[in-house]
């Protein structure tokens, strides 16, 4: 078994901007040496559009939102750099949509390393991270979720996806100080 840790969204301009996603800051902090140590891939994802606005979808409010958020949404910009320590080992993806799969080259890395579990962290709980899981799993993939390594601006909502419905999903949901690297995940 090969295992990948998944860090998405924890990026300069989210942590700085929305005061829940701070919280995820000091644990993955602390895991990542110990998750390299054990042989896992580490990959970070970032959320940015391209500058002109060319990849934002016109009817979709949201993303548009975002985009219209300024630079820390903004391909290039300072709010794009991920807020935890990138070692050179380490896999950093760009992405433009919620899930770290969608249109990006994560499965392609992830298959050319042998990976076949995955532990997911990073912000929000019920959108990069959902969206995350639920491709992982339909991709064939073994998933972890690393529930104080997630937040949402929601407490209520993140504390539903880690007790009610990443468990019926069949994803293991574990703290940051329990995980083993992907040993048994």
């Amino acid at each position: 078994m090969t295992t990948a840790l998944i860090i998405g969204d924890v990026q300069q301009g989210i942590t700085g901007g929305y005061p829940f996603a701070r919280r995820v800051v000091p644990p993955l902090t602390e895991l990542l040496p110990r998750a390299r140590a054990a042989g896992a891939l580490v990959a970070f994802v970032h959320f940015a559009f391209r500058p002109n606005g060319t990849d934002v979808p016109p009817g979709n409010a949201m993303l548009r939102s975002f985009y219209e958020a300024g630079d820390a949404f903004h391909e290039g910009a300072a709010g794009t750099e991920i807020d935890l320590p990138v070692a050179e080992e380490d896999v950093v993806v760009l992405k433009r949509r919620a899930s770290a799969f969608a249109g990006t080259d994560l499965d392609l890395v992830l298959r050319a390393r042998g990976v076949d579990t995955l532990a997911v962290a990073g912000v929000a709980t019920s959108a990069m991270v959902a969206a995350t899981c639920y491709d992982a799993a339909d991709r064939g993939y073994r998933v972890a979720v690393l529930r104080d390594g997630c937040a949402d601006g929601d407490q209520a909502m993140h504390d539903f996806f880690m007790d009610a419905v990443f468990p019926s999903r069949g994803f293991e949901v574990v703290t940051c100080a329990d995980w083993d690297g992907g040993r048994k995940a």
